[in-house]
């Protein structure tokens, strides 16, 4: 009684879209729920920001079969886009096609998702009965809508990690919220004010913060007042310095030269060790304290902590977890941080995506819970497979074959090679040294597979 019933995406990023087009390509109705106004609202939040792969690895191969009969035109494949470029010049027309505009509901926020007249104790025909989902579609206007399956790609964009240690936020975060900025601000840019002439501390040990600190290095270059510190919980950066010159993808690897560069030179204050415990804010300014007491003080603070899933709306669906890295069974022990010791993950699709609830999955940068090592060829992939599961074509959804570049850390230290979003400060250099990228290899898939960022820790 499903098989007229369209299937539900949540979120209408990268991922979400490239979703709702392999759909279309096996005969399924997609309807797309975005919260923001746009697609790719995440992203737009961080469009200021180039990433490390070059474009014709940003593509995904179905969403292109919906663009090219447009008139659409490829940017150079080799080039390297920012964020901003993606939505523009990809997303922003991807969502305006006929075959996805009229399925695509923005400002749309789904609330729960669950059983049609069920709650998760019940278990008699659960399986044949269709999904309610729940959607704010203004403020006050809730409407339900019944499906046949669920996909969600929302993504983690919006519940960063906390500050604090122990995965709680620091004593004093909460109310220190005016000093604390968005996990990638644009200093250059629309942020510039808030940086300028002021003391600045990130903290992070990922590719996150290395991109935050390069930009703050060279607005300091013309505002001289601006002091930059850096915190990090290890007791060294190595796993943000990368791989160097093995990195698979170079930009990469040059980021973190790069900033070795910058801290060696006394550019940029570190202080490792450093787990923050309490904040105190004050009229001179933050004072953020480590569980062994120091302190440093600082005017604003950039928290390059990475993301967690928000698992509230899918209260009511059995879903089998990790307990740790809260990412489905199967595909935890692939991607925890903890034992994970290379920025390669093996490819994965619907089964390993599967939960007890038929028919739901999890994909994009939410499937890999609190792990940071998720790329957009990784999601790209999970999407075919999840797409051909739920056309019945089991066969194809079982055959995923998918190489990523090699961080160029390969260490048996915990997450030292995790930490793998595509991000590289907007400079000549970065660009130049990916032009001559070794190109991945993308086994037994259509071209135009990507890998990018999604999220860090």
């Amino acid at each position: 009684m499903n098989d007229n019933l369209p299937v539900a995406i949540i979120g209408a990023g990268p991922i979400g879209l490239a979703a709702a087009a392999h759909l279309l390509e096996r005969g399924l109705e997609p309807v797309i729920f975005e919260a923001g106004p746009t697609a790719g609202a995440a992203m737009e939040q961080w469009r200021h920001i180039r990433l490390f792969s070059p474009w014709r690895f940003n593509l995904d191969a179905a969403a292109v079969r919906l663009l090219t009969p447009t008139g659409w035109e490829s940017p150079r494949l080799t080039a390297l886009p920012y964020g901003g470029e993606i939505i523009d010049h990809y997303l922003a027309p991807l969502a305006a096609t006929s075959e996805l505009a009229s399925r695509l509901h923005t400002n749309a926020r789904v609330l729960a998702v669950t059983r049609q007249g069920m709650d998760k104790t019940h278990v008699r025909h659960r399986d044949t009965t269709p999904f309610t989902v729940r959607v704010e579609q203004s403020i006050g206007e809730v409407r339900d809508y019944t499906v046949s399956a669920v996909i969600d790609a929302s993504g983690t964009w919006s519940t960063r990690n906390p500050l604090g240690t122990s995965g709680l936020p620091a004593i004093g975060e909460e109310q220190a919220a005016r000093r604390i900025s968005s996990p990638l601000p644009d200093v250059a840019g629309r942020d510039r004010a808030t940086f300028a002439g002021r003391r600045v501390l990130v903290v992070g040990a990922g590719h996150s913060a290395a991109n935050t600190l390069i930009s703050l290095s060279e607005l300091a270059k013309q505002e001289p007042d601006t002091r930059i510190l850096w915190a990090v919980r290890g007791a060294s950066p190595d796993k943000v310095y990368g791989g160097g010159d093995a990195d698979g993808l170079p930009a990469r690897g040059q980021l973190g030269s790069r900033l070795r560069r910058l801290v060696d030179a006394g550019r940029i204050e570190l202080h490792t060790g450093f787990g923050i415990s309490k904040l105190t804010d004050s009229e001179p300014g933050l004072t953020v304290t480590s569980g062994d007491a120091r302190t440093v003080v600082t005017d604003v603070v950039v928290p390059c902590t990475g993301f967690r899933p928000d698992l509230t709306m899918l209260r009511e669906l059995r879903l089998n977890l990790d307990s740790a890295v809260e990412a489905p069974a199967e595909l935890a022990p692939l991607i925890d941080p903890e034992f994970h010791s290379c920025g390669t993950v093996p490819p994965h699709g619907a089964k390993v995506l599967a939960h007890p609830e038929k028919d739901f999955y999890i994909v994009g940068m939410k499937s890999y819970g609190r792990a940071p090592t998720f790329l957009l060829a990784t999601g790209y992939e999970q999407v075919r497979s999840v797409a051909a599961a739920l056309a019945g074509d089991h066969a194809a959804a079982d055959i995923v074959h998918l190489e990523l570049p090699e961080t160029g850390v390969c260490s048996s230290d915990a997450g030292t090679s995790c930490d793998v979003p595509a991000l590289v400060p907007p400079t000549p250099e970065a660009a130049d040294g990916c032009c001559s990228t070794p190109e991945p290899v993308l086994i037994g898939i259509p071209t135009g597979l990507a890998h990018g960022r999604s999220g860090e820790r």
